[in-house]
């Protein structure tokens, strides 16, 4: 059995310290900033509420779960809808509301345990809707990855500068090793911009004129603007946080799986969907995307065997300073679509294939007529675009409608397999772990 090369609450000697959260640091950085990068938001304010929201995380689990929370992949399409109709004060509106789901959840969860949610959120429902997602976005990465932005029109320059940076980050993913094997992503992203700027792609004249100290262009309610209600962002953005739960489940039973420690029993699922919630409103009160816990920092403890909420923190703090330095949030908003678009090709991917991947580690059988009906419904009504026209105002569509739908089946019709308790499923990986080593 591995041992905890540092301990959940200890505190590595200083210079240790700052190593280990800088590694986490670069783990999120890339994925964290794509989110704003792509729904039009702040990455320096997605930097800022990330580190906000990581402490307040640790706070509300005591200290006891080595957690980073970064921008939520799932919220993408329903932030642009949201910005679309209410402008990004609206996708804030959507995220606080997002954000009081968790609350309410966790409440409940705290009241009458975890079963029914696992019971409502299956893995025959959460897989197909995970798909949607990362499928979903195909098409923004293929129009990011092809299309000059300026013109809208297919550009062979932008298309050859996403296809350097998707293939860069392939090669970073399949052969480096170490440090520089957690952050493919961000390699990609420096590889591509410098290939853009010798396409002509980029300008530094944004760099140029930032301070280096330099507050990020926060939303906040009654300051800079003044919050309106809208039912048709609270149906676009609500539903999502369904999805982020079952994800966040996910998360724990391999934080759990990794640290030997049942996280889910103690401190507890209803303190740690607490904290994501109070993530997600930090986020909605100062102009980024929901928060949520993150695959790739996972990762990163699961490598080192370095536990300590302490390197986790000191992460979040580094996430806030960069935020507020102006020549670095400058520099990010010079990154060209294509490079984006060619990193997205294969963050999108990854998602759909984490969706498939969740149907086969649970042993879903695909060809029961009960699972294949609900999977093949779920993905057709949210890749093809569907939705429901409530009223004028308010519209059900996409992914919402199709995690709404898949809920519906998998209640309704009969042959619903036994959900495992918290207990069972964390027994089952120790006991995968034991045979493993």
């Amino acid at each position: 059995m591995k041992q905890q090369t540092v301990g959940i609450n200890e505190v590595p000697r200083l210079d240790k310290w700052l190593v280990l959260s800088v590694q986490h640091l670069f783990a999120m950085f890339g994925a964290t900033i794509l989110v704003p990068l792509l729904t039009g938001l702040s990455p320096a304010v997605a930097l800022v509420s990330s580190g906000l929201g990581t402490l307040a995380y640790i706070v509300v689990t005591k200290g006891k779960i080595p957690a980073y929370l970064g921008s939520s992949f799932a919220f993408i399409m329903p932030i642009i809808a949201a910005i679309t109709i209410g402008g990004p004060e609206g996708a804030m509106i959507g995220s606080f509301f997002a954000g009081l789901v968790y609350g309410v959840v966790a409440l409940i969860i705290r009241a009458t345990g975890v079963q029914w949610l696992m019971k409502l959120l299956p893995p025959i429902v959460v897989g197909p809707v995970i798909m949607v997602i990362g499928l979903g976005l195909a098409g923004v990465a293929i129009d990011m990855a092809m299309n000059d932005p300026a013109t809208e029109a297919y550009s062979g320059v932008h298309l050859s500068v996403a296809m350097f940076t998707l293939v860069l980050t392939i090669i970073a993913s399949i052969f480096f090793r170490g440090f520089f094997g957690l952050i493919p992503i961000l390699i990609g992203i420096a590889g591509g911009y410098t290939f853009a700027v010798f396409q002509g792609l980029v300008d530094f004249s944004a760099v140029r004129e930032a301070n280096w100290i330099q507050a990020p262009d926060f939303i906040v309610p009654f300051v800079t603007y003044s919050p309106s209600f809208s039912w048709e962002i609270f149906f676009i953005m609500v539903p999502i946080a369904l999805v982020t739960l079952s994800e966040h489940i996910g998360d724990q039973m391999v934080l759990s799986k990794v640290a030997e420690r049942n996280f889910i029993e103690k401190p507890g699922l209803h303190r740690s969907v607490m904290g994501d919630g109070v993530a997600t409103l930090i986020s909605s009160f100062i102009g980024g995307p929901p928060n949520t816990t993150y695959g790739e920092n996972i990762g990163v403890v699961a490598l080192t065997r370095v536990f300590s909420v302490f390197v986790i923190g000191g992460a979040a703090v580094l996430a806030v300073m960069f935020g507020f330095i102006g020549k670095v949030s400058a520099v990010i908003t010079t990154i060209p679509t294509a490079v984006m678009g060619g990193v997205s090709i294969l963050l999108f991917g990854i998602i759909a294939s984490n969706g498939l991947r969740m149907l086969i580690d649970n042993q879903v059988d695909i060809g029961k007529k009960r699972n294949l009906i609900i999977s093949s419904v779920i993905l057709v009504v949210g890749i093809g675009g569907a939705f429901i026209q409530v009223t004028d105002v308010i519209e059900i569509a996409g992914m919402a409608l199709a995690t709404i739908i898949g809920i519906a089946l998998n209640l309704i019709l009969p042959g619903r397999d036994q959900v495992k308790t918290s207990e069972e499923m964390f027994k089952d990986m120790s006991d995968k772990k034991d045979s493993a080593a």
